[in-house]
């Protein structure tokens, strides 16, 4: 008697055969566009101490078109990214209280809470309010 392994036949179709799927995969290229603003915050920091006409050279380049659309992206994607794990650090990181699990809504509530707390304070610093 001969064995043959069994092969599933998946192609990239998977992606779409569930909503769940879909989820998660938009979840992780997030890390792409998240991984390139990076890469432009190095290259930003290079120029900045490259010299004030590098500096201007860059930010000049930032307010372009395709930069300005790069930057709306990698913001929705870090978004719903930054959502999705909060709303998943209850299954991943229970916290335990006594006998008891402190409920899913307060994890999440105290990340959204500290995520608020630390947004206001960066737009304090930069001035806007």
């Amino acid at each position: 008697m001969t064995r043959r392994p069994y092969v599933r036949d998946e192609g990239l179709s998977w992606i779409t055969r569930h909503p769940r799927y879909i989820r998660y995969m938009t979840r992780e290229f997030s890390c792409l566009f998240i991984g390139g603003w990076t890469l432009v915050l190095v290259w930003g920091l290079g120029q900045l101490a490259a010299g004030p006409e590098a500096w201007a050279a860059f930010l000049q380049a930032l307010r372009s078109p395709g930069a300005i659309v790069f930057q709306l992206l990698t913001l929705a994607f870090s978004t719903y990214h930054s959502i999705t794990w909060f709303n998943l650090t209850p299954k991943a990181l229970p916290l335990q209280v006594g006998e008891e699990f402190l409920p899913d809504a307060v994890i999440s509530g105290a990340h959204y809470a500290g995520w608020i707390v630390v947004s206001v304070a960066v737009l304090v610093l930069a001035g806007a309010f």
